[in-house]
Formats: structure tokens, C-alpha cells, sequence
């Protein structure tokens, strides 16, 4: 597959442009090749958001403590992938539909907009398009997502086609992402949570030792809230129990 600029008539083929919204109203149209993450500071979504009665698909704002703002998702699989993002440790930064791209593939002019770019703590990008896995089998989609992909991979930055994950580690993390809240559980109550909790403690006698005498259930609040800020790790594949084993990770 061959990606290059669009066309212009009687001229040489202009490169492909990344144009980005702000929150000014303003739009600014940048070639691909010159595009730096720096261009998305005070960025908007592209699309406005719409949420008419009847629409069948599910769309809102989703209050990110990565972004200590709303982020923007238009299904519940694209939700499902913003959960993930904001309480991954390694993602500092979430933009939702970043940008609208623009390229010749072949002999077509192609227009795009991603639905996630997400920044690393390594200092990489990631561009995220969701899909459900089901519609992954039309070789129409198949070319849709193909041409950004390219795209984004020559620019350096990473690609990701993301079409679910496992039921339980989603059901965990949405149960976890009540914590993230700065203000839900008292901060003191998480620190002196960190100070108690041994790595390697099951979460039942982590909880019980933090206790001290009061029941149980009023030492897990703190413990969880560590564990989605990924102070404390567990293996988020297994239900939630009093067998999690929890790790220390900072």
C-alpha cells in the first residue's frame, strides 16, 4: 500500500496534513512529516459531541484523572479502552480523536480520524483505532485502518488496532476506576495504606492488618484506590477476592 500526499490540480502532490482543532475554534492543517506532539497542546476533539435520542450507539465524556478533565469516547468498546489507558501508569497523556489525516492511497484521496492518541511515559506516541473484533473480518474496514497505520509507523509513533479484552480484567478495572477520584478516598487513608500493606500480602490480611479492630470492609477502599493508581499491582485477570496478591510497584 502506497500512502502519499494529496493531489492538487496541475501541481506536485502535496504531503499528507494532520489537521487539529483548538479550543479556540481555531484549525490548523500541518504536514504528517512535521507533526509533533507539541501541536496537540490546548487541542480539542475533532468531532463535536452528539448525543441525540435514539442513536444507537453509546457516546460521553469520561472524567480521565490522567487528563484531570473529560475525554470524549463514542462507544462502549472505545470506553473500555480509555478505562485502560487512564489507569495505565505508563500513559501520561489522552487525547480522544486527535486529529482528521488526509492522504492519496493509490489513486484515492483518504480522510481519517483516530480515535485515541495516547502519550507514554517513555516518550512515545501511540495512535489507538477501536474496532470490534467482529467487523475486523470486512476487508473494507481492513483497508480503512490499514493506510493510518502506515502512515503513523513511518512518522515513528506507534499504531494500535484494539478490539477488546478479557471480560474480567475489564469488569475489574471499571470496578477500580470508582477510585480514582483524588478526594474519594481521604489521601490519608491511602498513604497509611502504603505504609502498611507488605508486597506480597493477600489483599484479606492486608485489609485486616490495616483494620486494626474495625471491620474489614473499611480498609479496602485505600487498598483499591493503590491499586488503581498502580502503586499496588495484583493479576487483574482473576475476580476481585481477599486472595489477590498484591505487589509493591513504586
Amino acid at each position: 500500500m502506497v500512502v502519499r500526499g494529496p493531489e492538487r490540480s496541475g501541481k506536485k502532490s502535496a504531503p499528507a496534513t494532520a489537521s487539529i482543532r483548538y479550543d479556540d475554534t481555531s484549525v490548523r492543517k500541518i504536514p504528517f512529516r512535521d507533526l509533533r506532539l507539541a501541536d496537540f497542546t490546548w487541542s480539542v476533539p475533532w468531532r463535536s459531541f452528539r448525543s441525540v435520542h435514539g442513536q444507537t450507539h453509546h457516546s460521553g465524556r469520561y472524567a480521565s484523572t490522567t487528563m484531570a478533565g473529560p475525554v470524549v469516547y463514542e462507544s462502549r468498546l472505545e470506553l473500555a479502552r480509555l478505562l485502560l489507558a487512564d489507569m495505565d501508569p505508563a500513559v501520561r497523556g489522552i487525547y480522544a480523536q486527535p486529529c482528521h489525516l488526509t492522504a492519496r492511497v493509490g489513486d484515492r484521496v483518504r480522510r481519517h480520524v483516530p480515535d485515541f492518541l495516547l502519550v507514554m511515559a517513555s516518550g512515545t506516541v501511540r495512535v489507538v483505532n477501536v474496532k470490534p473484533a467482529d467487523r475486523l473480518a470486512d476487508p473494507k474496514i481492513v483497508e480503512a485502518l490499514a493506510w493510518p497505520g502506515e502512515l503513523i509507523e513511518r512518522h515513528g509513533w506507534d499504531y494500535e488496532i484494539w478490539s477488546g479484552a478479557d471480560r474480567v480484567l475489564l469488569e475489574n478495572v471499571r470496578f477500580l476506576a470508582a477510585y480514582r477520584r483524588p478526594g474519594v478516598v481521604p489521601e490519608a487513608d491511602i498513604e497509611r495504606a502504603w505504609q502498611t500493606v507488605r508486597d506480597g500480602d493477600q489483599l484479606a490480611d492486608a485489609e485486616r492488618r490495616l483494620a486494626a479492630g474495625r471491620p474489614d470492609y473499611e480498609a479496602r477502599p485505600p487498598l483499591l484506590a493503590l491499586v488503581w493508581s498502580g502503586r499496588l499491582a495484583t493479576d487483574l485477570s482473576r475476580p476481585l477476592s481477599g486472595d489477590w496478591i498484591l505487589r509493591r510497584s513504586a
